[in-house]
């Protein structure tokens, strides 16, 4: 696949600005804006790396450039999530789809390995998704768990959490000009672990439409908190009592932009 993923790069590079793709170098694996006439034979797939906020960090630097990425699956869900909040502009982004192997789908218990670019103006895909295990297999022993242990199962994870913000830092959807969890208004400075629950349900409510468990964040945190099993009952919760699927198309809308009369609620819930 590595050997097509380079012939398509050095194909497409002539007619764009630049194409982002992960790069192997003597200091390291990191992202790198090829452009033309650059050595492709740099370029990998592995590890797995977010490049969907490089994305948006280079077309906001240089409006007028047209792109093209090398991705994955999450990357590409993350990337339909950001154009719904302008923070890439699908137009000036050719997309190279690259599907991931059972043993990726299977570390990042992911639930949809599939390569959805359905609506993208510029995309092509290169492999085929293998499938993986089903997080319900992974989450079984939490939904199993009582009320009372599911609180006191979280209370013991948060009470790791030493405030790194690594978490935020690394998810493509945090974006915000001010983060909510910077303000001692809603989280306390200066105290470790931060105060149950706050913290990480101010996290997990604003990720809860735009979620597309890439798994970055608890691959990022360094008290090993299941940060995947937080956010994927957050996204559960949402498909089904508001029958959005964060990343799935270019189209539908976040439920948490649109009013009570427009949200697709369930019926029993609003009356």
């Amino acid at each position: 696949m590595i050997e097509e993923v380079k012939t398509r790069v050095s194909e497409k590079i002539k007619d764009l600005d630049g194409i982002i793709a992960l790069r192997h170098a003597s200091e390291g694996t990191a992202p790198h804006l090829y452009k033309n006439g650059d050595d492709i034979s740099t370029i990998v797939l592995a590890p797995v790396y977010p490049l969907a906020s490089v994305v948006s960090l280079l077309q906001k630097r240089f409006p007028e450039a047209r792109f093209g990425i090398v991705a994955r699956a999450c990357d590409i869900k993350a990337m339909v999530e950001m154009v719904k909040r302008k923070q890439i502009d699908p137009e000036r982004l050719y997309i190279i789809g690259v599907a991931c192997s059972a043993e990726e789908v299977n570390e990042c218990h992911c639930a949809d390995p599939e390569l959805q670019i359905e609506g993208w103006p510029h995309a092509e895909l290169i492999g085929t998704p293998e499938k993986g295990k089903s997080p319900d297999e992974v989450f079984a022993k939490y939904d199993a768990m009582s009320l009372e242990e599911k609180r006191e199962f979280w209370q013991q994870q948060f009470l790791k959490c030493i405030k790194c913000y690594g978490c935020r830092n690394i998810c493509p959807e945090c974006f915000c000009n001010t983060c909510a969890l910077e303000s001692g208004l809603w989280v306390e400075r200066g105290e470790l672990a931060p105060p149950f629950p706050m913290f990480h349900l101010i996290k997990a409510m604003h990720m809860s439409n735009c979620c597309i468990a890439c798994r970055q964040c608890e691959l990022a945190c360094p008290a090993n908190i299941p940060l995947t099993t937080l956010y994927q009952l957050m996204r559960r919760d949402v498909a089904e009592l508001m029958e959005y699927v964060p990343g799935e198309n270019l189209e539908s809308k976040p439920p948490l932009v649109l009013t009570l009369e427009d949200a697709p609620l369930k019926k029993e819930l609003i009356e």
